[in-house]
């Protein structure tokens, strides 16, 4: 970003003007968490001495240990002795489980410490709720095998969690837990800090006008243009004289508003092509037409308000070129070419000043010049930005961006623009251009004010992330009533926040291109709340007695009968299982085979052990999951020599048919489509049954209510104690009093002081925060010690991640040591493997930088090294053991795959084939050329023996 000239003045917190700069920024150090012990990291080939393995070799040989063991530990989630195996508080079959004899240490390190000491949690029985509910209700859900990834042929979200959940295990395991040496190290490069670090930077760059190509398209919504459409002929006859009839015909012409969009491609000349509002609307709609299932940004409502701006210009008093306005939308009566001359005002002049708002200038003969302030009444321009922001967020998704809909409609019909047109595009364009130097303005000011509370954020910084420091924090919180009672690095941090929050408010509501029909929405959803009914309601009602009025009622069982809840969560499921059934007979009908039909419905059924037979016979011989159900010979009866040929051809003609768009193809291969189909229906059939099964049980309903026990009833007693119904009032104040400064700040010209829209929107938050700072305080004093178990719950998190556990550290050099040492591995094979898995982190980290410049590059959002939002980098991952690294790397095992599409269903099962298998090339063309992960086979060797350490460790 560039910088504003030195000469522009600023306000300083104490209200002196100062320059705005770089000058007397202060430079903060990470703070040292875990010292390194016996002199520098290393940074060599070689290991230290005493060492048998480098700091590298050492991190990443934990990293892959630490890998391997978390994704067992997760996959073992779902067997049904695995809460048996966890030790306390679960009941086991050979008696209680030592923390040092667990098969799953680190899950059960998690569940002690961070999951059953959670505040509420920490209350429940070990024997009535741990055991006698949880674990029954767990090991009832696995035991019913709902499907899996593997069944549905697509990415369940039970799956995506426990991706997700896996890798977020690894790195606590792997940032939390040090080594013994102190030698450890990762990879770094200094260049790959490209991480998107300012948002509201980000934003700027995602609304300049030219230069923001995205998947090839640089769009931009330019301009506004009114044309007109004779619609109506009639035809009047008037007589003259007695015997000479005139006719003629009369033409009514409706006038309409387009917008102009300026699209430009690689290699291609720029086009201009007019939509109307109702183009943007048919291109949603058919878009959900081309993309079934895919979820779309809304259309902007329509918003027919106009803006008024003024520039410089040039010129005579009464020369109509020197007062050229913006196009009208409001006039009639032109003809059909799309001139815009009908339309065109003169403006209003003001002189020239270094104010920002001129007094209005005295008028000057005809061949004078002067240079003098022009009016313009720029029409819909709210709808313009808010237009260009909903293509732009469409043209984000690369699916979107290469669709028929899309082309057609940012290409079709161009348009060549009058002189008058082209002159509304450079003023809008102007007007962009101005709207973004102020939003760089507001957040440089903001920063600026910002950096002068840096010397009380890094002491605050310092005081949060030592032992204790955010119970010491909510315990001055307790203790003051008011925010000038607190210590002054506390008062330091509340004016922070106040320039974060003010920042936020202007980003959404003003800055982005969607921010008017964001405001708007907000207004409306104001205007519709009934806050005093509202806080009546909250004062008066006892929502602890009205929740367990309704728990009673929904979770009795009278005389040992179904509860109303089961009864309703059962209607739903036997609905589903209805129409499941009606889809499962008609596709036996029209496959017309029992034996084929009853194979499938067989293996819906099987044990879940002959299932994965089958599916790995599927995946070795490389066929499709159909053909190797069919011809196992574990599900009866064996198909015919007929039936073989008659499944060969269909599942031949199947696969032509999905590589090939051709109706003679589909046609052979509806036989293989509907079989498909039948499978995944006894499969949602299958589900439906089990979930009722589970609904139905007694255990889930008692599970239900001691939850609800536990969680809801202490925050009840909070919510009574705080008189939290106050706070009603104090928020629609708030939303009032931020809507009066917005609208008067959409008011402003977009050369207004900067320093007065800052400090506007900081007035803003300063009016309001007493209030929220008395909820908090009324909250915490109310809490009968939740807030302070709550800090004590995430400060503990903390420890682990700063500090390691109380066990001790890892000692990678002696488990490598004494596995070559036992002759359990070959030290050069596992070296070289090492090393191997060292070079392939390097690559896949210079890999993903360069993919993310590229992208960068590709869409223009720069190199990713802007500056920061005001305050950003108060706190860093490190201050709470989280090395940067780390998280890098977490953000790179992201699979990046696209929800599940709940329409398949719908779609005819080929292009439901072909849809999957082009997401299947989709992401294997946005990780061609990724480095691939080298086999390793005698680091496995190691697992027993880090096993052992690992439970040493966790054991506390």
């Amino acid at each position: 970003m560039p910088d504003l000239p030195k000469e522009t003045p600023i306000k300083s917190l104490d209200g002196t003007i100062q320059p705005l700069g770089d000058e007397g920024r202060l430079q903060t150090k990470d703070l040292p968490i875990r010292p390194v012990m016996n002199g520098a990291a290393s940074t060599k080939s070689v290991p230290p001495a005493g060492q048998i393995l480098t700091g590298k070799q050492e991190h990443y040989l934990k990293r892959e240990l630490i890998s391997q063991q978390v994704v067992y530990e997760i996959s073992e989630l779902a067997s049904t002795t695995a809460l048996q195996r966890f030790g306390a508080p679960f009941r086991s079959e050979f008696g209680e489980v030592a923390p040092v004899d667990s098969d799953l240490p680190i899950l059960r390190y998690i569940f002690v410490h961070h999951v059953r000491n959670f505040p509420f949690l920490d209350q429940a029985r070990e024997k009535e709720f741990w055991q006698d509910k949880l674990q029954v209700f767990l090991e009832s859900f696995a035991n019913k095998h709902i499907s899996s990834s593997e069944d549905r042929l697509e990415e369940t979200k039970r799956r995506k969690l426990a991706l997700k959940a896996q890798k977020l295990v690894e790195l606590m395991m792997v940032s939390g837990i040090p080594t013994a040496s102190g030698y450890e190290e990762r990879i770094r490069f200094s260049e790959l800090e490209v991480v998107d670090r300012g948002a509201n930077e980000q934003g700027l760059l995602v609304n300049m006008p030219e230069g923001h190509a995205i998947n090839g398209w640089d769009v931009n919504v330019a301009g506004v243009r009114t044309t007109s459409v004779k619609r109506t002929v009639r035809y009047h006859q008037h007589a003259v004289g007695a015997f000479l009839a005139i006719e003629y015909a009369s033409f009514n012409a409706h006038s309409y508003q387009e917008f102009i969009l300026r699209v430009k491609q690689a290699g291609k000349p720029d086009i201009y092509v007019g939509r109307r509002y109702g183009e943007f609307s048919k291109l949603h709609k058919r878009l959900r037409t081309e993309l079934p299932g895919k979820i779309l940004t809304p259309l902007p409502r329509k918003n027919r308000s106009s803006t008024s701006t003024s520039f410089l210009s040039m010129g005579g008093g009464e020369d109509d070129a020197s007062s050229l306005s913006s196009v009208s939308t409001q006039g009639t009566g032109h003809d059909g070419s799309g001139s815009l001359a009908p339309f065109l005002g003169k403006g209003h002049r003001r002189s020239a000043s270094s104010q920002l708002r001129g007094s209005p200038a005295s008028r000057s003969p005809r061949d004078s010049v002067e240079i003098s302030r022009e009016t313009f009444t720029l029409y819909r321009e709210d709808q313009r930005v808010s237009l260009r922001a909903f293509l732009r967020t469409f043209l984000q998704n690369p699916q979107i961006a290469e669709s028929k809909a899309m082309q057609e409609f940012l290409t079709r019909n161009p348009v060549k623009l009058n002189e008058e047109e082209l002159g509304d595009i450079q003023r809008r364009k102007e007007m962009d251009e101005k709207r973004i130097e102020e939003q760089r303005r507001f957040y440089e000011i903001a920063r600026q004010r910002a950096r002068e509370l840096d010397v009380y954020m890094e002491k605050f910084r310092r005081d949060i992330i030592e032992r204790n420091g955010l119970t010491n924090l909510f315990a001055e919180i307790k203790a003051k009533d008011k925010i000038e009672d607190l210590t002054l690095e506390y008062q330091k941090f509340a004016e922070w926040l106040r320039i974060e929050v003010a920042a936020t408010i202007y980003h959404l509501f003003l800055a982005e291109d969607n921010s008017p029909e964001l405001f708007m929405q907000a207004k409306r959803v104001h205007s519709m709340m009934p806050y005093v009914a509202l806080k009546q309601v909250i004062r008066f009602a006892n929502p602890g007695l009205v929740m367990n009025g309704v728990l009673d009622l929904f979770l009795a069982q009278p005389f040992g009968a179904r509860s109303l809840a089961q009864r309703v969560f059962a209607m739903a499921l036997n609905d589903g299982i209805r129409s499941f059934q009606k889809s499962i007979d008609s596709l036996v009908g029209k496959i017309g085979d029992p034996v084929l039909s009853g194979k499938l419905k067989q293996f819906s059924d099987a044990p879940e052990d002959t299932k994965n037979f089958i599916r790995s016979e599927a995946v070795v011989d490389d066929v499709d999951l159909i053909v190797a159900v069919l011809r196992s010979e574990l599900i009866k009866p064996e198909l015919s020599s007929e039936q073989i040929g008659k499944v060969f051809n269909a599942y031949v003609a199947w696969n032509n048919a999905v590589d090939n768009v051709d109706d003679e193809m589909k046609q052979g291969a509806q036989l293989f489509a509907q079989m498909k189909q039948l499978l995944k229906m006894h499969t949602r059939h299958r589900d439906k049954a089990m979930m009722l099964s589970v609904i139905e049980e007694p255990v889930t309903l008692q599970l239900f209510r001691d939850l609800f026990t536990i969680f809801y009833e202490p925050l009840i007693r909070v919510y009574k104690s705080a008189n939290v119904y106050n706070s009603v009032t104090d928020f629609s104040a708030f939303a009032d009093d931020m809507i009066t400064v917005i609208e008067k700040a959409q008011r402003q010209d977009v050369s207004a002081d900067p320093n007065q829209t800052v400090q506007s929107f900081i007035d803003l938050c300063a009016r309001h925060e007493h209030n929220f700072y008395k909820f908090v305080h009324e909250v915490h004093i109310h809490d009968n010690g939740l807030f302070g178990q709550l800090m004590g719950w995430l400060e503990g998190i903390l420890e682990f991640l700063r500090h390691g556990p109380k066990g001790g550290k890892l000692d990678m050099n002696a488990l490598f040591q004494g596995a070559v040492d036992m002759s359990q591995v070959d030290k050069d094979k596992a070296i070289a493997e090492i090393n191997e898995l060292v070079k392939w982190q390097a690559e896949r980290k210079k890999w993903h930088q360069d993919k993310t410049r590229q992208k960068m590059a590709a869409e223009g959002t720069g190199s990713g090294n802007s500056e920061m939002a005001p305050g950003a980098a108060a706190f860093k991952s490190s201050d709470f053991g989280l090395n940067e690294s780390d998280l890098q790397e977490l953000e790179f095992t992201d699979s990046g795959s696209e929800d599940e599409d709940s329409d398949d269903d719908k779609m005819d099962p080929i292009a439901a084939e072909r849809k999957r298998r082009i997401k299947k090339q989709n992401h294997l063309r946005r990780t061609a050329g990724e480095p691939q992960k080298p086999s390793v086979a005698e680091l496995p060797k190691l697992q027993d023996g880090f096993l052992a350490m690992l439970r040493m460790v966790l054991a506390e």
